[in-house]
């Protein structure tokens, strides 16, 4: 450490004026006697001693005094930084007792570094009490796969927390404004969504319960450090753009063509990614015909942390397998003869001893997966309770003409980034479900008849902190019923969507809805639970069932009447599909 001036030192006698009175003591000691030669000698030594000893003190002092003063900066920025997240006292609290962090603290961005390095450490700390607990003797099936679901959302947070750290020493270069902001608050979001999963792998019957109070205390706090990054992270974001000259959430000579392309795409590139054949790297074909017989073996042959699009033809057939794509298995794309054709199916379901989390027919983990022409489904039926066809928590992630066939549950919208596109998506309760940043468009979602006694619910957006940039957003669509449910509409209540967390957020626009939604609209979760805290919207949509004047009167249900409060749930606003959509090759819209 740099050691403060000597004029920062309280040192009362000058040095200068020290030596005058030294050199009076060596000038009168020619006049005396060798004993009092001595005695000054003596009191030479003293007096040096004496000297040295308020100059030690003087810039030890001095050091604490800088020290102090630096701490003291250090902690007015730390409170400043603080004083915008859901948890102030604990984002305090947590980086001013760790004395290495809080000492050189000069800026916003060095906060938020603070906190996500301390967040990777309590994830961390999680990870080894979950391994503890799968120890324990005495667990149900149940009990075992919840915890290894929490693994793997365990495992997943520390990937996004390490991604958002190498975004956050970039920011603001290497990318637009827009570009970190999305990338920064999408991973902040899947983080804390992570922290929820895990949580709900226990709350089917008592005995997880008795885990899930043992898991709780750490949970939370990694999920309210999350919440603290990412409130911090939106200040930063927010306010850089804000002056920069960005309007909801683009810059205002940010273009994009009619066709969807970026304005900087050539016409040749533009040709290229609207083809529709690709030519595969592998074929699946279940009676021998190709490279492998399941979709599994395909997937685990594939590359790792690949960054070229690596195609896996699955012809038809249908395919009775659980399939999963890790995350170190990225940018894969499954291209099947036709979505009547190639159907992989499944019936793992909460009733028989799954989690929601791991009962997916398919679950997708790994960035940039693609899938064309292809069903994917589970057939436990409407008695098992949730049952998962098709869980998604890859970022940056499209279907298109795909069909997702299931009934509570059927589409798990987990986090992230994604998009579909002509899609059929059918189900009853709940049959989309989760946190991403979800973008459907030109889709068929249909309501499937339930159990007696049983309400449809299209959605349920699990959004529970107001900072996560995710939702629903449903454009262009068709909102409708199943052959089975249309004779007996009346007696299945079926509605838009109800509030599965406090901000849950999701959009209806442009979308045809057809009589079989319920004039309310909306449902509640259980009583006043989020009505005042969610965001429903519903902007120019058509049909019998579109009609607002006996919707909800919730506080956070609106009407929504202006284009520009409407774009902000548009793909290419919602989800930055301007940045990744073209390299897609499947057709979209980026605006109204």
């Amino acid at each position: 450490m740099r050691l403060p001036p000597l004029r920062q030192i309280p040192i009362h006698l000058k040095m200068t004026q020290m030596a005058g009175i030294l050199a009076g003591i060596s000038n009168s000691g020619r006049r005396i006697s060798t004993a009092a030669r001595n005695n000054k000698k003596l009191s030479l030594v003293l007096l040096s001693s004496f000297l040295l000893a308020v100059v030690v003190i003087a810039t030890v002092s001095g050091i604490s005094v800088s020290r102090k003063n630096t701490d003291s900066a250090s902690h007015a920025i730390l409170r400043s930084s603080c004083s915008s997240t859901r948890y102030p006292d604990l984002c305090f609290s947590s980086i001013a007792t760790s004395p290495d962090m809080a000492a050189n603290l000069a800026s916003l961005k060095d906060v938020i570094e603070a906190s996500l390095n301390l967040t990777i450490t309590a994830v961390q700390h999680t990870y080894f009490t979950i391994e503890r607990l799968l120890l324990r003797r005495g667990l149900t099936h149940r009990e075992k796969t919840a915890l290894h679901d929490c693994l793997e959302d365990v495992d997943q947070t520390l990937e996004e927390l390490h991604k958002t750290e190498e975004d956050l020493k970039m920011y603001p270069q290497k990318k637009s404004l827009s570009m970190h902001a999305d990338d920064m608050k999408i991973l902040m979001s899947a983080a804390m969504t992570n922290q929820d999963s895990c949580m709900d792998g226990f709350s089917h019957e008592a005995a997880d319960k008795k885990l899930r109070k043992e898991l709780m205390k750490t949970l939370t706090n990694v999920h309210h450090l999350c919440s603290n990054a990412l409130a911090m992270i939106c200040n930063l974001t927010d306010t850089d753009m804000m002056n920069a000259g960005y309007t909801n959430e683009r810059r205002l000579d940010e273009g994009v063509e009619e066709d969807g392309f970026p304005s900087w795409l050539s016409a040749g590139d533009r040709r290229l990614l609207q083809a529709t054949t690709v030519t595969p790297d592998v074929v699946v074909a279940a009676d021998g015909s190709g490279n492998y017989k399941t979709v599994s073996e395909a997937v685990a042959a594939a590359p790792t942390k690949s960054s070229k699009r690596y195609v896996i033809r699955i012809k038809a057939g249908v395919y009775r397998e659980n399939v999963e794509v890790p995350k170190t298995k990225t940018n894969l794309m499954f291209v099947g003869d036709g979505r009547k054709n190639t159907i992989i199916t499944g019936n793992r379901n909460v009733v028989d001893g799954s989690t929601t989390f791991n009962s997916a027919t398919v679950a997708i983990v790994g960035g940039g997966f693609l899938a064309r022409d292809i069903t994917f489904q589970n057939t436990a039926g409407p008695s098992k309770h949730q049952a998962v066809a098709l869980r998604v928590g890859s970022d940056l992630s499209a279907f298109y003409q795909c069909d997702m066939l299931a009934y509570q549950d059927t589409l798990y919208v987990h986090s992230l980034r994604q998009f579909y596109r002509s899609c059929l998506i059918a189900g009853t309760v709940d049959f989309i479900f989760g946190n991403a940043a979800a973008v459907f468009q030109d889709c068929d979602i249909h309501a499937r008849r339930p159990n007696p006694s049983q309400k449809n619910m299209v959605t349920a957006q699990g959004r529970d902190d107001p900072n996560q940039n995710t939702g629903i957003s449903i454009q262009k669509c068709r909102i409708g019923a199943t052959s089975d449910l249309l004779p007996v509409q009346s007696s299945f209540p079926t509605y838009l969507g109800r509030p599965w967390k406090e901000y849950s957020r999701t959009v209806f626009m442009q979308s045809v809805i057809s009589d079989v939604i319920n004039p309310a609209g909306w449902h509640e979760w259980n009583g006043n639970f989020a009505l005042n805290t969610l965001y429903y919207g519903e902007y120019q949509n058509t049909g019998a069932g579109a009609g607002t004047a006996n919707r909800v009167k919730w506080k956070g249900y609106r009407v929504i009447t202006s284009a520009t409060e409407a774009q902000q749930f548009t793909a290419g606003s919602f989800i930055s599909g301007s940045n990744w959509l073209g390299s897609t090759g499947f057709p979209f819209s980026l605006g109204l």
